[in-house]
């Protein structure tokens, strides 16, 4: 249940989701996650750390081999997310020709 926790609180899972893809520093974080203040972003990079998720790096902070593999479970979720996010424009355009 710890990792839910940890999952659940707000920004953990979009900073995992930023550094999928290589190190990032904590100017781009904030740039990437508009609207997270730079003291819940410094919080949650603290929380990640000591969850073994993240780690600093020299150009920022990066995925550990175990944030690497909760990055890889979590890109269905992106797909299905994106999925999601279409089918509810659609909704929201309403019927074809009305």
């Amino acid at each position: 249940m710890a990792a839910m926790d940890l999952f659940g609180r707000r920004w953990a899972l979009r900073i995992i989701w930023e550094l999928r893809a290589g190190p990032l520093g904590a100017r781009a974080l904030l740039a990437r996650c508009a609207g997270m203040s730079s003291s819940v972003l410094y919080q949650r990079l603290r929380e990640l750390s000591s969850g073994g998720i993240i780690a600093p790096a020299a150009d920022g902070y990066e995925l550990t081999r175990l944030g690497a593999e909760l990055g890889d479970a979590l890109r269905p979720l992106g797909e299905w997310a994106a999925t999601w996010a279409q089918a509810q424009e659609q909704d929201d355009q309403g019927p074809a020709g009305a």
